[in-house]
């Protein structure tokens, strides 16, 4: 989102803090927001200990150029006096689970056939379609031409319709409850008890899924840009570029 951490901090300045319509926030610790800003200096890391879960790293072997950058952006934490300590890994079953394991899409898609229609769509102050829950806008969208369906398919919301269950059924907890002991006492809250860490630290494509299925918070920073001779890679359909030279 930025090319400077300061300017990622600006953003986190503007966008924290609780919202009274989202009931995760309300876990935030604080009433008054920390100067996130203010803390963008190099004595602020001094004396922390920041802690590498490499297990989680799983696909990233083949770009050199992205690994070359995350560990020259260790050495500046390390020279800016926090301790780095590697390999503070996931257990064998968080990883399993969180690569392997259908509960973090049970929680997602059980949440999104509750909350689309409670949180959102009996807000709407125009509902010229009389679309009410997700089904209906399922069918919406797969008979408005603009909606470019079957070529931009709908699949995500049929597996959640097809579960028959919402987010108040027995369920949806278990699958909760796997989700807080993979990121919880098996994963993240486990690391940063048992190793005395302050913070972990990932590449980006890696950071956000583990900590969403407790609703643990990630702090995404610009690491470095791409090589100005990168070669420009599109997305499937030949409309978007997904790579390319000085992107961040």
């Amino acid at each position: 989102m930025t090319r400077t951490v300061k300017d990622a901090a600006y953003i986190l300045q503007a966008i924290a803090g609780k919202d009274v319509n989202d009931n995760y926030t309300s876990a935030i610790p604080f009433n008054v927001l920390p100067d996130y800003v203010a803390a963008c200096n190099f004595s602020s890391l001094r004396g922390k200990r920041i802690g590498i879960p490499r297990n989680l790293i799983t696909s990233a072997e083949d770009n050199k150029t992205i690994l070359s950058a995350f560990e020259a952006a260790l050495g500046v934490i390390r020279h800016a006096g926090a301790t780095v300590v590697d390999n503070t890994n996931v257990t064998d079953y968080a990883l399993d689970q969180y690569l392997n394991g259908n509960s973090s899409l049970l929680v997602v898609s059980a949440d999104f056939v509750s909350n689309l229609p409670k949180n959102y769509l009996s807000k709407l102050t125009s509902n010229p379609q009389k679309v009410y829950n997700l089904a209906d806008v399922s069918n919406f969208t797969h008979r408005f031409p603009a909606e470019d369906y079957p070529d931009r398919d709908t699949a995500l919301w049929d597996e959640s319709l097809a579960l028959d269950f919402d987010n108040t059924s027995p369920q949806f907890w278990d699958a909760y409850q796997t989700n807080l002991a993979v990121a919880g006492p098996q994963g993240i809250l486990g690391l940063l008890a048992n190793f005395s860490l302050d913070a972990l630290i990932l590449l980006t494509a890696f950071s956000p899924g583990l900590p969403a299925l407790a609703g643990l918070p990630v702090v995404t920073v610009p690491l470095g840009f791409l090589p100005y001779n990168n070669t420009v890679v599109k997305n499937d359909r030949n409309t978007l570029v997904e790579d390319g030279p000085n992107i961040p």
